[in-house]
């Protein structure tokens, strides 16, 4: 049996396979997922959006580090230099020679393949006297000589050349190590060790554990866990929290401390740059002795935040320190509202303690709002547009215009808005109405219902409420061209107004008299008729339904003499008699019987028409939810309009369902970050457990504007559950049945033995 030999790279060729496959599986990778992405289209997009986002200062700053940066053009150079590395080694391993080649004792003795045993002879005898080394020769030629005569001219050596390639048969398998024989010679050994020490025993935990410690810091959403843990003890032990502390909470979160956040600064000019803010804020409670908010990293933190709200110039160095406080303070937030939704919960289940008002989590998201537009809390919503100022807010608020709100400024006809925006020029003004236009209109469509129930329209004390609203996006730009659609339109609605009541006032002067005899008249044939027909409702719902129809005939009646209300009258009587005839003789059993049927089946069928809608709608609303469940949505809507926030900022909103009577939470806010033109939403609460009429409110709030919430009632009706049957129809089977059943089965256990005997 052949044996196996392993032997190292002694040559260094195959070291440069090795290599090359190396060096390939890192360059190819590398390139697919860090080669900078097109610049062209990040270049057309911030172009599109320059006549809107011009101005904002996420816009300019990104422009700038478009400009500066030089991550891509490094990026670039290192793949190139990686491709080069990995062509030039590819190029090295085309160029080595091989080392394996296959024998053949013809090349050896320089003879063709079609030789004859002669000629093989003669050629081995002049090259046995050259090579031969009593004669000079070189031996390891004249042994290769003489084995490949013998492979020629010996049976058993010619059968093992053409078997295994090589004359003395089956050899050792060989193995080839493609690392250098340095690497395991024994004057090197302690060299390698330590590398390999070095790599598995210090880098590599190094490495795994200053990455696996910096994880468990954060939380899902890279927020600290000791600042949720902060939000949670602040939050609970101030159940109502006014503006004022919600900042001071804030601005007291981990994020922006040094010790825990690298990224957070504390300069040697903040000890006079950040007292001379505080004297321009005002009264900030710089005195409060309560740690955190007595610690320089938070008082530094919320003086940058009350100084951007009051949208206040500092100095360049402080400026770098507000936009990373300013930019972290949404997702710090969010993260305080979804505390606040976790103490609710806790609250309604456990109890024991009063869970955050409703107050408290909607100044959060207001708070959210008055960070990415730069305004304080007073300030009107006109200003998050351009070139509005507080001086120029006096145009708006007079008592010609009262616009006080978007909704107001966008409702104003286009000569109106111009005559009050005067002070702006012609470019400003095609500025503030691009901005407007961009800014989002939001329609909310509510549908309350009982999954999972057999009337789903019914509400019953405790059960699980499903309200779906339907969020609807469009832009202001809409409403403006609905408004210049229908402007011309309501002037045309206005003069055909004017020409029929100019119309029907000369008809009433002409027939004045006339119409009022006749409405009497009509009223005192209506009274006759009346108790003449008293049990045919058919006609007097089609009157009704057709209201049109009805006065067309009044009209006509006025005109007429009292005969033919009498031929009227007389007909109705021959009617209503008839009327009587039919019913006296549907009064046999089996017309009655007849009809009955024809009634209940038809109510038969509107039942089953009913359950098969409603089956329809849950197998939609199932197949809804599974689509939502697996595909992944973009968190990327629209870029929100912000003069002062450092970083672009998309649209996203709050939707949830509150008690404003009692200030509580009837369902959590639901984050809705996929609004892009329609989202669909299912917001889910326990039904009180008392029954009667509940008045609940609909919320929708952005996290980017001001002005923008909708509140739509809820209105919500509890009835009393239905109480649970111990025993229902369909599980009492009667007696008869189950002795059928039985018989049944005894008759099948006959037939099977009588089949099996056939078989046999």
């Amino acid at each position: 049996m052949a044996g196996q030999q392993f032997q190292y790279d002694d040559s260094g060729n195959t070291f440069f396979y090795f290599l090359t496959s190396f060096v390939g599986l890192i360059v190819i990778p590398a390139t697919y997922y860090l080669w900078p992405r097109d610049q062209n289209a990040e270049q057309l997009r911030l172009k599109s959006l320059r006549r809107v986002h011009g101005r904002c200062l996420w816009y300019r700053l990104r422009l700038m580090k478009s400009q500066q940066s030089i991550v891509p053009t490094l990026k670039k150079a290192a793949l190139l230099f990686g491709w080069a590395v990995f062509l030039l080694l590819a190029y090295k391993v085309s160029k080595l020679d091989r080392e394996y080649q296959e024998y053949n004792p013809y090349e050896v003795l320089n003879l063709d393949q079609s030789a004859t045993p002669a000629e093989i002879k003669k050629q081995y005898r002049i090259l046995l006297l050259k090579y031969h080394p009593d004669k000079g020769g070189d031996e390891t030629t004249f042994l290769k000589i003489t084995k490949a005569y013998a492979a020629l001219t010996n049976e058993q050596s010619r059968i093992n050349w053409q078997t295994y390639g090589n004359p003395d048969g089956p050899g050792a398998t060989s193995f080839g190590i493609a690392l250098p024989a340095w690497i395991v010679d024994q004057k090197n050994s302690m060299l390698v060790l330590l590398v390999y020490g070095l790599a598995f025993m210090v880098i590599l935990p190094v490495v795994v554990g200053t990455w696996w410690y910096r994880s468990i810091r954060y939380s899902g959403d890279q927020i600290l866990i000791n600042t949720t843990q902060l939000f949670m003890h602040f939050m609970y032990k101030t159940p109502n929290m006014n503006m004022k502390r919600l900042t001071m909470v804030l601005t007291a979160a981990f994020e922006f401390d040094p010790r825990s956040n690298k990224e957070a600064t504390i300069r040697p000019t903040d000890n006079i740059e950040v007292p001379q803010l505080i004297r321009e804020l005002g009264n900030i409670n710089v005195k409060k002795k309560e740690p955190p908010f007595c610690y320089p990293y938070s008082l530094k933190a919320r003086v940058l935040v009350l100084s951007h709200l009051a949208r206040m110039e500092v100095s360049e160095e402080l400026e770098e320190d507000q936009r990373f406080v300013v930019r972290k303070s949404p997702a710090l937030l969010q993260e305080m509202i979804n505390v606040g939704c976790q103490l609710t919960m806790m609250a309604n289940s456990r109890g024991g303690f009063h869970a955050p008002r409703l107050v408290t989590i909607e100044n959060c998201m207001k708070l959210t709002q008055m960070v990415v537009q730069g305004l304080q809390e007073s300030k009107s919503p006109l200003l998050q547009l351009p070139h509005f100022e507080e001086e120029h807010l006096r145009y708006c608020i007079s008592k010609k215009y009262k616009v006080r709100t978007l909704q107001d400024l966008v409702s104003l006809k286009d000569l109106d808005r111009r005559s009050m925006l005067r002070f702006l020029g012609e470019e400003k003004y095609d500025e503030v109405i691009a901005v407007l236009g961009s800014f989002p209109h939001i329609t909310m469509e509510t549908k309350l219902q009982v999954l999972d129930d057999e009337d789903s329209n019914n509400i019953t004390a405790g059960s699980i409420v499903t309200v779906t609203v339907t969020l609807t996006r469009k832009r202001m730009a809409d409403m403006f061209e609905k408004e210049q659609e229908s402007s011309p339109c309501q002037g045309e609605e206005a003069a055909n107004t004017e020409e029929a009541q100019a119309d029907t006032s000369k008809a009433k002067t002409k027939v004045w008299q006339n119409k009022n005899k006749g409405a009497k008249k009509t009223a005192k044939s209506k009274k006759k008729k009346l108790t003449k027909k008293k049990a045919t409702p058919a006609p007097a719902k089609s009157k009704q339904a057709n209201g049109n129809v009805a006065g067309n005939e009044v009209e006509k009646q006025t005109t007429s003499t009292s005969a033919p209300a009498k031929e009227e009258d007389d007909e109705g009587s021959d009617k209503g008699s008839e009327s009587e005839e039919g019913e006296a003789n549907k009064d046999s059993p089996s017309e009655r019987d007849e009809d009955s049927d024809k009634q209940s089946d038809t109510e038969v069928d509107e039942m089953a028409g009913d359950d098969e809608e409603e089956w329809e709608a849950l197998q939609q609303s199932i197949q809804r939810r599974e689509r939502a469940l697996l595909e992944t949505k973009s968190k990327i809507t629209h870029s929100a309009y912000s003069l002062y926030f450092p970083e672009e900022k998309q649209e996203w909103w709050w939707l949830y369902i509150a008690d404003r009577r009692d200030q509580t939470l009837v369902s959590m806010p639901y984050h809705v970050c996929t609004l892009k033109d329609t989202e669909e939403v299912e917001l889910k609460f326990p039904a009180p457990s008392k029954t009667g009429n509940y008045q609940y409110s609909v919320i929708l709030r952005s996290d980017s504007y001001l002005g923008l919430d909708q509140i739509k009632p809820l209105k919500l009706e509890v009835h009393e559950a239905k109480a649970m049957l111990d025993n229902h129809p369909q599980w009492d089977i009667p007696d008869t049945e189950e002795e059928d059943g039985e018989q049944e089965d005894s008759d099948g256990i006959e037939e099977s033995d009588d089949d099996d005997e056939d078989n046999d």
